[in-house]
């Protein structure tokens, strides 16, 4: 049984590379393989929920998605959330689209009938796409380091969002922002 489900926002493919470059830097300097071993894909989550029906948000997401355009997406800087989980991720410069595009989801979903947790409430939400999970505390300035040496910003485009549950990460559903086949 699934402990929840997430709608996550997907890169292009050269962006998603360049994260991707990252979790394997970590992968090999041992400061946290968790990403990779989940098969997760780099992503900002929009939306949790511990429970909801798949085949019912497929239609709502794919018109979601139809509606939309591919989003520019900078990443201008590194952090960690204060918490025992030591995550560290990429931060994107919250611009007005990326900020409306989770506003409107928000409300699609608002209308569905689903509950939006506090944390991805509009005026709550964070994006961020993480890129360490547990790191250990007295690796924590290592792997700030190597993010360092990334020479942000990341620059990129938003083309997809979809449907996983977790754990373990398993895709339900992708669909390309504005409808077009990738």
């Amino acid at each position: 049984m699934p402990e929840g489900y997430a709608v996550e926002l997907y890169f292009d493919p050269a962006l998603e590379n360049q994260v991707l470059k990252i979790w394997n830097v970590f992968a090999r300097r041992q400061i946290s393989t968790q990403l990779i071993e989940n098969e997760e894909r780099p992503h900002i989550t929009v939306f949790t929920a511990p429970v909801l029906e798949s085949t019912k948000l497929y239609s709502v997401i794919k018109n979601f998605a139809a509606k939309q355009q591919p989003l520019s997406i900078t990443f201008s800087a590194v952090g960690s959330f204060p918490s025992e989980d030591n995550v560290l991720f990429l931060a994107p410069t919250p611009t007005i689209p990326l900020l409306t595009c989770h506003e409107q989801l928000c409300d699609v979903l608002r209308r569905e009938g689903l509950d939006v947790s506090e944390s991805y409430q509009p005026d709550a939400w964070f994006p961020h796409c993480s890129v360490a999970l547990n790191v250990v505390k007295t690796r924590m300035a290592d792997a700030f380091s190597m993010l360092r040496d990334f020479k942000l910003p990341l620059m990129g485009h938003v083309y997809d969002i979809g449907l996983v549950e977790f754990p373990p990460v398993r895709e339900h559903f992708s669909f390309p922002l504005g409808g077009e086949s990738k």
